[in-house]
């Protein structure tokens, strides 16, 4: 999943970032390097949290659980831009 980070830079000097879609993922780094690795920690944590508050707040009332894959956003968009382009 693709997901974006609004980036500020702070009174120091390092960079803050914040999950559009993901709020409670906030972070900064030293450098954009820096603050995408902690990103991808901080989004990681916000839904494990997530995931653990719905199970306990649906605790005894799920009777099964599957894992569904999304296909690759930008695989989608390149091949449906392909196809626009072909009729075009």
């Amino acid at each position: 999943m693709n997901y974006s980070i609004s980036i500020q830079k702070n009174k120091n000097g390092w960079l803050t970032g914040q999950c559009e879609q993901i709020p409670e993922a906030i972070t900064e780094g030293k450098d954009i390097d820096d603050l995408m690795h902690n990103m991808h920690n901080a989004i990681n944590e916000a839904l494990e949290i997530r995931k653990e508050d719905f199970l306990e707040k649906h605790k005894g009332e799920i009777s099964t659980r599957r894992i569904l894959y999304l296909p690759d956003e930008k695989k989608r968009v390149a091949k449906t831009f392909k196809r626009e382009r072909l009729h075009a």
